[in-house]
C-alpha cells in the first residue's frame, strides 16, 4: 500500500518537477538568512534566545512558503507543459529556467537589501508605508540615492546575484535536465503547485507572526512579500468591521463623559459636536506653529538630553510653556498633520490627510478663519507628496511649498526640500506680507531638514553633513534658532504666539508594540510677554495641542475636535493615543489598550509590555480606548468631522 501511495507521489518529487521543491528550498534558505541577519542588524541579543528565535524562524518558514508558492504556481505549469527529452525539451528547458533563476535571484537579493533599509527606517518588514513608498517613488529613490552610496549597494546587489544565480543553476537545472515523468503526470503535480496559493489565502493568517510580547520579535517572523501584499489589500481598514466594539449608544455616552471631564452630561447623536466656553476676552494673536520633523523629546535638555544638539529650542523651552508629557499620535507626518490639524484619534489604515472626502472639514485653520485670520500651510517640499495641497487647500488653507521660493533664496536642498533655513526665510516673507496689509495670520509650518539623508548647508553647525541624525537634530535647531532672532525684529512679533511641536519621533521602534517613550515628543509655546513660562506634567496627546492653543488665546467656539485643553481639562483626565500601523491604542494610568484587527483586544503594562491584570481598571480603559476609535471613525464615515 505504502509503495503504491509513494510510486503515485513521485513524479512531483524527482526530475523537472523535482526542481520545484529544490526552488522553495532555495527560497526558504534565502529568507531565514534575511531573517537571521535583521535580528542581528537590530542590535539585540535577547532575540537569539533559542526559545525567542527558534518560533520566529519556524513560525517564518510559514509565510515563506505561502510567499513562494504564488511563484511556483506558474513554473510548475510551465515545466508541465514543455516538451520532454525526447524532443530535446530538458536542454531547452534547462535555458528558459535559467534566465528564470537569473531574475528571481536578483529579485531576492534586491528585496533582502531593501528590508535592510526599511528595518533602518521603520523597525519593521513591509507595511503599508512601503506601498504609499511605490507612489512617492521620485521622493524616496532620492531619499535612498541621497543616503546611501547607491553604486557600491547596487553593485553589491550584482555580485550577490550573480552568486546567489551560480549556486542556484548548480542545485536546479541538473534536474530540469533530468528525465521528465509522462504528460499526464506533470499535469497533475502542476494543478497541485497551482492550488497552493488558494491554500495558503486560506490557511495563513497575518496574525501567525503576533506570538510574543516583544514587536521586534514578532516582526522577525514575518515575510516581506507577504507583509507587503498583506498591507496592500488591508492598508484601508472599516474599524466597525474589524475592531472591537461597543454598542453605539454606550460608545457615545462614554465619549461624552470623557470629553466632558466626567462631569454629568446630555449625551447628544455626535458626542464630539460641544461647545467651548472661554474665561475671559479673547486674545487676538497671531499663532505660528511649526511641526518640526521626526523630533524626539529625548533629543532636548529639558527632557534628559546633555549632548547640546538644540541650544535654541533649550532656550525656548526655558522661556517658554512646555509640555512634559505629550506623546505623538502615530510614527509618520501625516498622522502628526491629522492630529495638529483636526485633532482626531489616529484611526486604523491612512491618516485622514490621505484618505477620499477629506475637504471642507472642522480644522484648527477653520476655528482661526472663522475670527479673520488666514489659515496658511508653508512647507519646504513640493506639496503634492502625501495628498498635503489636497488636503490643506481643501480645508482653506493658502498652502505655500518650495514653488514659492525664489533660486537666489535656496541656499540648500535635497530630495525632500529645502533646508529649512531656506523655509524660515520664506515664512517672514509670507508673514511680512500679512503684516503689510494688516491681516492676522495663522501659519502652520511644517520642516523636512531632519530626515535622512541628513543633509545641510555647510558651515552652519559643528558636525558635518550626512553624518547621521545627530547632525539634522542640531541643523534643524540652528534653523529654528535663526528664524526666531530674526522674527523678533519684526513689527507682527510681539503680537505673536509661536508653538513648537514634533510631527513624531525619530525612532518608533521598541520591544512593545506601542512603546510609549517612543511617542514622547517636545511640544513648547513661546511668547515673550504673552505666555508664562512653566512646565506641564499633564499626560497628553498631540490632537490636544489645537484645543490647548484655543484655551490660551480664551477662544469660545462650537467644537468638533476629539482632543481637550491640556490647561484646563487635562489634569482631571491624563490619557494619550497613539498608533502604529494596524494597530491603536490608549495609553492611560500606567496600562495601554492594544486594539487590533480581527476584534483583538490586548492590555498591557507601559513599562514592561508584559500583559496587565484582568481588572476593573483593564475593563474600564478598555471601554474609553473603543469609544474614542469607534465615535472617529464612525464620524468621518459618515462626514460628521465636516465643518
Amino acid at each position: 500500500m505504502f509503495k503504491r501511495v509513494s510510486t503515485r507521489w513521485r513524479p512531483g518529487f524527482v526530475g523537472r518537477m523535482g526542481a520545484l521543491w529544490r526552488l522553495l528550498g532555495l527560497f526558504l534558505i534565502v529568507n531565514a538568512a534575511v531573517r537571521v541577519g535583521l535580528a542581528v542588524f537590530n542590535g539585540d541579543a535577547s532575540l537569539f534566545l533559542p526559545w525567542r528565535l527558534l518560533p520566529a524562524l519556524g513560525i517564518g518558514v510559514v509565510f515563506d512558503t505561502a510567499a513562494a508558492v504564488h511563484g511556483l504556481g506558474p513554473l510548475a505549469l510551465l515545466m508541465a507543459l514543455w516538451p520532454g527529452q525526447r524532443w530535446g525539451g530538458g536542454r531547452s528547458l534547462a535555458w528558459v529556467i535559467g534566465a528564470c533563476l537569473l531574475g528571481c535571484s536578483v529579485l531576492l537579493v534586491f528585496v533582502g537589501v531593501s528590508e535592510f533599509t526599511f528595518w533602518n527606517e521603520f523597525a519593521s518588514r513591509f507595511n503599508f508605508i512601503a506601498v504609499d513608498y511605490l507612489i512617492y517613488t521620485n521622493e524616496v529613490v532620492g531619499n535612498i540615492r541621497e543616503s546611501y552610496n547607491l553604486p557600491l549597494m547596487l553593485g553589491g546587489v550584482a555580485v550577490a546575484s550573480m552568486l546567489l544565480w551560480w549556486l542556484a543553476c548548480r542545485w536546479v537545472l541538473p534536474a530540469v535536465r533530468s528525465a521528465a515523468p509522462a504528460l499526464g503526470a506533470r499535469l497533475a503535480v502542476a494543478v497541485v503547485w497551482m492550488l497552493m496559493p488558494a491554500l495558503a489565502y486560506v490557511a495563513v493568517d497575518a496574525r501567525y507572526k503576533e506570538f510574543s510580547s516583544n514587536a521586534q520579535l514578532d516582526e522577525l517572523a514575518g515575510n516581506g512579500y507577504y507583509d507587503f501584499w498583506h498591507a496592500f489589500w488591508t492598508n484601508e481598514i472599516d474599524y466597525e468591521r474589524f475592531y472591537a466594539t461597543l454598542p453605539r449608544q454606550r460608545a457615545a455616552a462614554e465619549l461624552a463623559l470623557e470629553l466632558s471631564g466626567h462631569k454629568p452630561v446630555t449625551v447628544t447623536q455626535r458626542p464630539f459636536d460641544r461647545e467651548i466656553v472661554a474665561v475671559g476676552p479673547e486674545r487676538r494673536h497671531n499663532v505660528v506653529l511649526v511641526s518640526i520633523e521626526s523630533l524626539s523629546a529625548s533629543f532636548l535638555a529639558a527632557w534628559g538630553d546633555r549632548r547640546g544638539l538644540t541650544p535654541h529650542l533649550d532656550q525656548l523651552a526655558r522661556e517658554g510653556l512646555v509640555f512634559k508629557q505629550l506623546y505623538a499620535t502615530g510614527t509618520r507626518t501625516v498622522r502628526g498633520l491629522e492630529a495638529l490639524t483636526l485633532s482626531v484619534p489616529p484611526t486604523p489604515g491612512h491618516s485622514i490627510v490621505k484618505r477620499p472626502d477629506n475637504a471642507q472639514m472642522f480644522t484648527l485653520g477653520e476655528v482661526f478663519r472663522e475670527r479673520g485670520y488666514e489659515p496658511l500651510y508653508l512647507y519646504g517640499g513640493y506639496g503634492y507628496f502625501d495628498n498635503m495641497n489636497a488636503f490643506f487647500s481643501g480645508n482653506g488653507y493658502t498652502v505655500i511649498d518650495r514653488t514659492a521660493l525664489r533660486p537666489e533664496d535656496i541656499h540648500f536642498e535635497n530630495i525632500w526640500g529645502v533646508a529649512d533655513e531656506d523655509l524660515f526665510t520664506l515664512v517672514l516673507r509670507e508673514l511680512d506680507a500679512r503684516e503689510a496689509r494688516k491681516q492676522p495670520f495663522f501659519a502652520h509650518v511644517m520642516t523636512t531638514s531632519n530626515h535622512r539623508p541628513f543633509t545641510y548647508p555647510e558651515g552652519r553647525i559643528d558636525i558635518p553633513s550626512k553624518t547621521g541624525r545627530e547632525g539634522g537634530v542640531k541643523y534643524t535647531d540652528y534653523a529654528i534658532g535663526r528664524f526666531v532672532e530674526q522674527a523678533r525684529h519684526k513689527p507682527w512679533f510681539a503680537n505673536t504666539v509661536f508653538v513648537f511641536v514634533a510631527d513624531h519621533t525619530h525612532n518608533g521602534r521598541g520591544k512593545q508594540e506601542l512603546p510609549p517613550d517612543a511617542y514622547r515628543i517636545p511640544c513648547i509655546v513661546w511668547a515673550p510677554g504673552l505666555v508664562e513660562p512653566r512646565e506641564v506634567d499633564t499626560l497628553a496627546s498631540q490632537i490636544d495641542v489645537g484645543p490647548t492653543l484655543l484655551g490660551l488665546l480664551n477662544v469660545s467656539y462650537r467644537s468638533r475636535f476629539f482632543g481637550h485643553d491640556i490647561l484646563r481639562d487635562g489634569p482631571s483626565h491624563q490619557r494619550a493615543l497613539m498608533a502604529n500601523y494596524q494597530t491603536v491604542g490608549y495609553y492611560e494610568k500606567g496600562r495601554i489598550v492594544e486594539l487590533k484587527p480581527n476584534g483583538r483586544v490586548r492590555v498591557v503594562d507601559a513599562a514592561s509590555g508584559r500583559p496587565a491584570p484582568a481588572d476593573e481598571l483593564s475593563r474600564h480603559l478598555t471601554e474609553e480606548a473603543i469609544s474614542y476609535y469607534q465615535m472617529a471613525s464612525e464620524a468621518y464615515r459618515l462626514g460628521e468631522l465636516k465643518r
